[in-house]
């Protein structure tokens, strides 16, 4: 199958990606009251949280070089025992070092499964389908993320916060191991050859050179860093402000369905403002509704400011996927997406941990307010980035910067 023919493969990955990220979105509130049950601070929750990204930032580089000149399916049945132990053995661990570890692990598994997906995606998509076939990838995300918390919710409540809290984890468990079962021939034989004769590895200075791969990565460690923080810090939220485990779960979903409203929306986005003008607006906006969490609002105008924080950030992650795929050299796209993923995970082990210090300084609601201003920030580097579409030259790219690279061309 060549790239751009039959999306069989798509549909069954976006099914296994959903079990997976539902798993991973239901654990990581449920270690943070799990944790809570066991005598954690609000410095620990961020420690905790940051051991999650820890361990796959010395793995992700070499895994990227791995499937540039190898396939991209087997780290996603990796990927997915790794996930469902973490969450399963975090349910039976009984101290918050241990915790820790099985956080660690899994992270270390969603990033073995992200890796692989995300390649297969490049690899299996031609040129002007990937912003839709990205698009249509991170929808799994989105439904995990959609029902894991409402699932955590459900579990975890009453007298016994740790003995409900293990449960949700053990069920976490459990309904990510289902992602297996949508794995069978997900990589192409045409495709799963195109990454093995591709000469010289390419130095990871020069995919940092390319224009638009630092802009790219820095959007998403922004945009991933806001959806971290909010998973694991409105728990602690919602627990200095009255606010039940149910409620706190109905909120990260709908923040969660929000985005996946923002992705089936996501072309005439595109056709109206442009790659540039669309991440500009949105890390803009969601930089001043992080900060309106940190104000003592009430639950029905919280749940109005995660709707729009969480469309809003339905558009940074598959546009800055697409974006470092195309910036990237010949060669180096697994590579490349790897770095991208590291510096996610720089940003998960950095901004808890900020998080963390940070509310033990001058409250739990704090953390947001620092959140808004990296997706400020976010939001100049996205004003200030200009990428090629496929295709065009330098000297034409430099004087149609303000459109995108991919946004007329992409088809979607």
């Amino acid at each position: 199958m060549a790239p751009g023919g039959n999306r069989g493969w798509l549909l069954r990955l976006v099914i296994a990606f959903s079990f997976a990220q539902g798993a991973v979105s239901m654990a990581r509130p449920a270690v943070s009251y799990r944790a809570l049950a066991l005598g954690a601070d609000e410095r620990a929750i961020g420690v905790i949280a940051g051991v999650y990204a820890l361990l796959p930032l010395f793995v992700a580089v070499p895994l990227g070089r791995r499937t540039d000149h190898g396939r991209c399916a087997p780290l996603l049945p990796v990927g997915v025992v790794l996930i469902s132990g973490g969450c399963a053995m975090s349910g039976l661990a009984d101290s918050l070092w241990a915790m820790a570890i099985w956080s660690g692990v899994m992270g270390l598994g969603h990033l073995c499964f992200v890796i692989g997906a995300q390649s297969l995606v490049a690899r299996q998509s031609a040129p002007h389908e990937q912003d839709r076939n990205f698009g249509h990838f991170t929808i799994g995300a989105s439904l995990g993320q959609l029902i894991g918390p409402i699932a955590a919710g459900a579990l975890i409540g009453g007298r016994d916060m740790a003995g409900t809290s293990a449960l949700a984890l053990l069920v976490a468990g459990a309904g990510g191991a289902v992602a297996l079962t949508s794995l069978w021939r997900i990589e192409s034989r045409t495709t799963a050859g195109s990454g093995k004769d591709q000469g010289e590895r390419v130095p990871v200075r020069r995919i940092l050179r390319a224009r638009g791969v630092p802009a790219g990565i820095f959007i998403s460690l922004a945009v991933l860093s806001a959806t971290d923080i909010l998973t694991a810090y409105l728990p602690v939220v919602g627990e200095h402000r009255g606010i039940s485990p149910s409620v706190i779960g109905l909120l990260l979903s709908l923040r969660a369905a929000a985005t996946i409203a923002c992705r089936l929306v996501l072309t005439p986005l595109l056709r109206l403002l442009g790659r540039t003008l669309l991440l500009t607006v949105t890390c803009l906006l969601a930089a001043l509704l992080c900060a309106g969490i940190a104000m003592p609002v009430p639950v029905w105008a919280l749940a109005l400011i995660l709707a729009v924080l969480g469309f809003c950030l339905g558009v940074g992650q598959p546009l800055s996927m697409t974006t470092v795929v195309q910036a990237s050299p010949d060669g180096a796209r697994s590579t490349a997406l790897a770095l991208r993923l590291t510096g996610n995970r720089l940003g998960q082990v950095a901004a808890p941990a900020s998080a963390g210090l940070v509310a033990g300084l001058a409250g739990v609601a704090a953390p947001f307010v620092m959140l808004g201003a990296l997706l400020l920030l976010s939001a100049g580097v996205a004003l200030r980035a200009r990428t090629r579409p496929v295709g065009e030259s330098e000297d034409a790219g430099e004087r149609d910067g303000a459109r995108p690279a991919l946004g007329r061309k992409s088809g979607i």
